[in-house]
């Protein structure tokens, strides 16, 4: 793709991202074009369809997701990496919320297989390490932290999580995960 298309494809991405979370489902393309400074025609070439753009960007969240963590894997203390990396995405999560719901309403599905296997991966690493830290139970499985990192994702999902019951519900996930001096 050319410099000046892929530069295009980012700023409409990133329009669309900022238009969905502020207009919801009545969010236009039309909007989207205007934020990004680019005609709707080259909206349409680039996605053909609003799904196609809502996919776009779902894609787009799970390779920040995935990278994100990878920093926390190669960069992070490992005594609190986990801990973060859920807290982002929990956070991310909030953010996006209107365009995950979006995609879910239209019943559209992204694939996502390859980028959930990377993220999957990342994580097992941001465990492991918790673990060899001391900072993390030794008997905690990554099945259970996907299934925890997908339930926090939910509750963020549904809405009505202000920061008090998100930092509330985080707390109890980690106190869950970290070793405990009576047990």
């Amino acid at each position: 793709m050319r410099s000046d298309a892929q530069r295009n494809r980012e700023r409409i991405l990133q329009a669309a991202r900022e238009v969905f979370t502020e207009g919801g489902p009545r969010a236009s393309t039309e909007e989207v074009a205007r934020r990004a400074g680019v005609a709707i025609g080259t909206v349409f070439r680039h996605f053909p369809t609003k799904a196609d753009l809502l996919k776009a960007l779902m894609k787009q969240l799970l390779r920040q997701i995935t990278n994100d963590a990878a920093d926390l894997v190669t960069r992070g203390d490992p005594t609190t990496a986990l801990f973060q990396f859920f807290t982002q995405l929990v956070e991310r999560t909030t953010a996006n919320r209107t365009a995950v719901s979006l995609l879910a309403e239209e019943g559209l599905e992204v694939s996502t297989t390859d980028s959930l296997g990377s993220l999957t991966d990342v994580v097992q690493h941001l465990l492991v390490g918790g673990q060899q830290a001391g900072a993390i139970r030794t008997d905690v499985r990554l099945d259970e932290v996907m299934a925890l990192l997908d339930c926090a994702c939910q509750g963020a999902l549904r809405g009505g999580w202000d920061c008090g019951l998100r930092e509330r519900t985080l707390d109890i996930i980690f106190r869950g995960l970290t070793p405990q001096a009576d047990q």
